[in-house]
């Protein structure tokens, strides 16, 4: 609880401070010619003032995102840097799970839905490999916060990620830049832009992202192992304007990546107690996983991605027709010494006690995902604005499961989904605005399971047969519908209220069929969500201060209970979640030469199910084994754990994040600047069930740039570091078998240059 304190703390100094410095100012000064810039979103899928929409929604754009990735992190940066959202993974670089005001899935299957959507470039990355998608030439992300099933759809009940990339144009433009830090770190990104004719302007973006491997392999003597990666993705836009009332626009990208998956670290953990202990070692691991008999394998990992979509817009005086046509594909796969450890035949094991070896290799093939929206929206200046409009999606793809022990089982996925929806917008007078939006959305899956290629030595002991699962098919159709109202104050302050609806599609879970499991089906959940907010520009547009407050309820909630002795990932539904929380988003033009920003967020989640228990940490009661860790729930018979009253898994209780930036100008054409950026994640649970060991709080990073940027000849030199005091934050943990953890980034030192042209 202490993060939660310090952050209230800060927030209410903070505020305090600023009120009493601005109200001097503005009593004793003239108008500050300095201000915010105001910004714009398109949360309800047209351009509006961030101020004047009434959803939560928090932005990130220019340095503040930039300084994220200057040490070639993916898109797990974005943790904890936005109110009330957090992120983790263990699939290393691809496979990222996200959550929003607590509410997420920790499944780890390559075909795990999620309740936060991620949009890139206005189409949906619905897989979890399609989710981490490298992060480059962006103009702007919007973390919308609660139901967005409207606009959105299915798989968006906790909020949803937009990513805008920046766009073609007709001027010559664009920007080159280099950075090199600690492990070998070197970071490429470019892009140019300009008109090939009168109507045809493009833009082609690229990066390259790479680290050394240096984590040693001490079982094997190996130095510089494992822990690098190499990516490589690019994005080619072409923009065609042959009149002012069209457009299309075509946008083809794809990536490649080769690394190291998660890095998994045996026995960090002493039974009870959550603190890294002696086994911890950041640049040692001791792997001995030979999952195809040729050797260690290091967890390596390996995807490449291609996509493509068009969109056309034809304005018909009053009316605007939209069309959006994209397909993503995907292949690749990773492996993962699961245990964290070595496990040999005369019993030795490592580091601490590790009953048996795991090491599993999960292989995505051939994923194709299309979508197609259609929309026909109002753009008059009328007092009532509306849109409407169907969206079609149609995804498959084969995941294969490969085991040292069990061996290889392929299972095959299909997913369809239509929907037809509309929303409308009325201006009731100048100071109230009513939103109403209603969604109806039919959703259906299939799962089928394919070859099992059963490990002889399985056979032999008896732990596996070669079974036969009946095909899988499940649908349903729901609507999903939202009522919302901003009341403007003032011109510079405003009220809004709304209530969402919106649902997950049910689910299937087919990776337990690898380990002698059958398939599981999660039903539908659905959410009510009730917020209220405040958005305000104050002080002559030198302080923005937005928060809201929030309650919702999810029926026949949908978690992945992973773990117990055989480490099965099984789909079960809850009763019911609830959660009540608020967040707060300031930002503070204290002078022409310093800026700050702020956010807090508290979230107070609960799961409500008297009779749903989990098998916790490696129990099994056939061996009469309770688990290897410290469980604090009651257990029925001695073995499961009951989580009625738990939190949601991985839903930290607390988020504080700041930055600074704070210039001195040199000479008339150039600012000398430092830049700093701190997050600070609370008390998060990691599991379904509560354990002294699973349970993090007081995590923190900070990041730093200092540098000098010219505007005479649009250059940028700066030193930047990240993770800067070097902290080591437990993300993730494996519990079936030992106390294994997982770990956040090292502390990163370099230096970066950006070339930009006009």
């Amino acid at each position: 609880m202490r993060t939660h304190k310090i952050a209230t703390l800060a927030l209410a100094v903070s505020a305090a401070f600023s009120s009493s410095v601005l109200a001097q100012e503005a009593a004793t000064t003239e108008k500050k010619e300095a201000s915010l810039e105001q910004i714009t979103v398109t949360a309800q899928k047209r351009t509006q003032s961030i101020q004047e929409v009434p959803i939560s929604v928090a932005t990130l754009s220019g340095e503040k995102f930039e300084s994220l990735f200057s040490g070639g992190e993916d898109i797990l940066a974005l943790a904890v840097r936005v109110p009330g959202l957090y992120a983790e993974s263990s699939n290393g670089r691809v496979a990222p799970r996200f959550y929003i005001r607590g509410l997420g899935n920790t499944d780890f299957d390559l075909a795990a839905s999620q309740p936060v959507s991620i949009i890139m470039d206005e189409v949906v990355m619905e897989n979890v490999v399609l989710k981490s998608f490298p992060l480059f030439d962006v103009q702007q992300v919007e973390v919308l916060r609660g139901p967005q099933g409207t606009l959105f759809g299915r798989n968006t009940t906790a909020g949803i990620i937009k990513f805008d990339t920046v766009k073609p144009t007709q001027d010559l433009e664009g920007y080159a830049k280099a950075g090199f830090g600690s492990y070998g770190t070197m970071n490429f990104e470019g892009a140019i832009s300009g008109g090939l004719t009168d109507e045809l302007s493009a833009r082609l973006s690229l990066l390259s992202q790479e680290r050394d491997d240096y984590i040693d392999n001490a079982f094997t003597g190996e130095n510089d192992a494992i822990g690098g990666y190499d990516e490589k993705a690019y994005r080619l836009q072409l923009l065609w304007e042959p009149s002012a009332d069209f457009s299309a626009l075509l946008n083809v990208h794809g990536r490649e990546l080769e690394g190291t998956a998660s890095i998994f670290r045996a026995n960090v953990f002493d039974k009870g107690s959550n603190e890294l202990n002696a086994n911890y070692d950041r640049e040692t691991v001791y792997y001995d996983g030979d999952l195809q008999g040729d050797g260690i394998d290091n967890n390596p990992q390996e995807y490449d991605g291609f996509g493509a979509s068009l969109k056309l817009e034809y304005d018909m005086d009053e009316v605007t027709f939209t069309s959006i046509s994209a397909l993503e594909t995907a292949d690749g796969s990773s492996l993962g010494d699961v245990d964290g450890g070595f496990n040999l035949a005369d019993g030795t094991s490592g580091p601490g006690f590790i009953p048996f070896s795991a090491v599993t290799q999960d292989n995505l093939d051939d994923l194709e995902q299309y979508t197609q929206e259609f929309r026909l929206s109002s753009n008059s200046r009328d007092a009532l604005n509306w849109q409407v409009g169907a969206f079609y999606y149609d995804a498959s793809f084969n995941v294969t499961s490969i085991d040292g022990y069990f061996g290889a089982t392929t299972v095959f996925h299909d997913n369809q989904t239509w929907a037809v929806f509309g929303q409308t917008s009325y201006q009731v007078n100048e100071k109230l605005n009513v939103t109403g939006g209603i969604r109806y959305t039919h959703d259906s899956k299939s799962l089928v399971v394919g070859d099992q290629n059963v490990d002889g030595f399985a056979l032999v002991t008896g732990d596996a047969l070669i079974q036969d699962y009946d095909d899988i098919d499940v649908d349903d159709g729901q609507t999903s519908f939202e009522l919302s109202a901003n009341y403007r104050v003032t011109d510079d302050m405003s009220l809004f209220a709304r209530y969402a609806n919106g649902f997950r599609a049910q689910t299937i879970q087919g990776r337990d069929v690898a380990f002698e499991g059958a398939p599981s089906v999660a039903d539908a959940e659905t959410i009510n969500s009730f917020e209220v907010g405040i958005k305000s520009d104050l002080f002559d547009d030198s302080l923005r201060l937005n928060a809201a407050a929030f309650y919702y309820t999810v029926d026949d909630m949908q978690f992945s209970a992973i773990g117990g002795g055989n480490n099965f990932t099984a789909l079960v539904n809850a009763d019911k979640g609830e959660a009540y929380g608020f967040e707060v988003d300031a930002q503070w033009l204290a002078t022409d030469e310093l800026t700050f920003t702020a956010g807090y967020s508290y979230n107070h989640t609960e799961i409500k199910d008297d009779t749903l228990t989990v098998s916790p940490c490696g129990t099994n009661p056939v061996f009469g084994s309770t688990g290897n860790c410290t469980v604090t729930d009651p257990r029925p018979d001695g073995f499961v754990a009951s989580i009625d009253g738990n939190p949601f898994p991985q839903a930290p209780e607390s988020i504080f994040n700041f930055t600074a930036r704070y210039t001195i100008p040199m000479g008339d054409d150039g600012e000398f600047f430092v830049f700093t950026d701190w997050a600070f994640q609370g008390e998060t649970n990691i599991f379904l069930y509560e354990a002294v060991e699973f349970t993090t709080e007081d995590n923190f990073e900070g990041g730093l740039r200092i540098g000098y940027e010219n505007f005479a000849h649009n250059y940028t030199v700066a030193l930047f570091g990240r993770n800067i005091t070097d902290e080591d934050n437990v993300k993730g943990a494996i519990d079936f078998n030992n106390l294994t953890g997982i770990v956040n980034e090292p502390r990163v030192w370099g230096v970066e240059f950006k070339y930009t042209y006009y």
